[in-house]
C-alpha cells in the first residue's frame, strides 16, 4: 500500500498539492483523473521521490520513502513520466533493457533477459525491436517505453499518461495490459489519464483531483457519479451504464450548451 498524508506542494509561492490524503491499495489498478493542472502528475513525482515536498509524509508498506535507498526503492516502484528522451539513438530492445538497470546494473543476466523478452511480448514490439526509437511514431515510442517500465519487474508501477500518442486499438491493449497486471501478478498500477471512461472501464479505484485538492477518492463507481464529475470537471456528464460499465457521455451536452449559445446569439 501506499498511504500519502497531509502532502503539501508549493512551486513559485503557488500551493500544487493541498494537503492530500489518499491510500493506493495493493494489487489494485487506480487512475488519477483531473482537468489540467489539478495536480496529479506533481502527486505521481512526489509518490516516486522525484520532487520533495514541504509538509506530509509519503509510506510504501509501512515505510516512508525517504528511508528507501535509490537503487532499492527503484526495485520497489517504476514510473513512466510524460516526457520521454526520444532523440536517443537506441532501439526498442536496447530501451527496454534500460529498465533491468536496477537489477543488472548494465550486464544482463537470463533473469533480466527473460524481462525484457516478457515486456516486449507484451505490448506486441517484437517485430519492432530492432528499430531506432526515432524511426518509430509517437505512440510505438510511447509503447517502447511502457514495456522498459514493465521490465523493471516492480510491485508498484506508476505511469503519467501512458496513453498519450495511442490509437484507439492501442490505447485498450495498454488498459488491458495494466488490467492483467494487477488481477493476474498482484502489480499495483497507478496511472493519470484524461479519458474518464477508461479510467471507469478499467480501474479498481479513483482518485479525482482539482486544484491541487482531493475531490474524492475511493472505488470506481463511488467515484463516476454526476455531481462528482459535475464538481470536477465544470460541466455536465451524463452516465449510462452499459454491460454492467458505467459510461460518460458529455458530448451530447456540450452540442446542446453551443446550440443554445447559438440561439441566445441569434435572437
Amino acid at each position: 500500500m501506499i498511504r500519502v498524508q497531509g502532502l503539501n506542494k508549493t512551486i513559485q509561492d503557488k500551493a500544487i498539492l493541498k494537503d492530500i490524503n489518499v491510500e493506493i491499495k495493493k494489487g489494485r489498478l487506480t487512475s488519477m483523473i483531473g482537468p489540467n493542472g489539478a495536480g496529479k502528475s506533481t502527486l505521481l513525482s512526489a509518490i516516486t521521490r522525484l520532487i520533495d515536498f514541504e509538509d506530509g509524509s509519503i509510506d510504501i508498506e509501512g515505510k516512508s520513502i525517504n528511508k528507501y535507498k535509490s537503487n532499492d526503492l527503484a526495485k520497489k516502484l517504476s514510473i513512466l513520466k510524460q516526457s520521454n528522451h526520444t532523440e536517443l539513438n537506441i532501439t526498442v530492445e536496447q530501451l527496454v533493457n534500460f529498465g533491468r538497470f536496477p537489477h543488472s546494473k548494465g550486464h544482463l543476466k537470463e533473469d533480466d533477459k527473460a524481462q525484457v523478452e516478457y515486456a516486449l511480448e507484451l505490448l506486441q514490439l517484437n517485430e519492432i525491436r530492432h528499430r531506432y526509437l526515432k524511426t518509430l511514431s509517437g505512440g510505438q515510442r510511447q509503447r517502447a517505453y511502457v514495456a522498459m517500465t514493465i521490465a523493471q519487474d516492480t510491485d508498484y508501477i506508476l505511469l503519467d499518461e501512458p496513453l498519450n500518442n495511442l490509437d484507439m486499438k492501442h490505447s485498450v491493449q495498454i488498459m488491458q495490459t495494466l488490467r492483467q497486471l494487477a488481477q493476474d501478478l498482484n502489480k499495483t498500477i497507478v496511472v493519470v489519464i484524461h479519458d474518464i471512461n477508461f479510467a471507469s472501464c478499467y480501474s479498481d479505484d479513483i482518485v479525482a483531483l482539482k486544484d491541487g485538492a482531493v475531490i474524492k477518492a475511493s472505488e470506481k463507481n463511488d467515484v463516476i457519479q454526476t455531481d462528482t464529475l459535475r464538481t470536477l470537471y465544470d460541466m455536465e456528464v451524463r452516465i449510462e451504464e452499459i454491460r454492467g460499465q458505467r459510461i460518460c457521455v458529455y458530448f451530447d451536452e456540450m452540442m446542446a450548451e453551443q446550440q443554445d449559445l447559438e440561439l441566445v446569439h441569434s435572437l
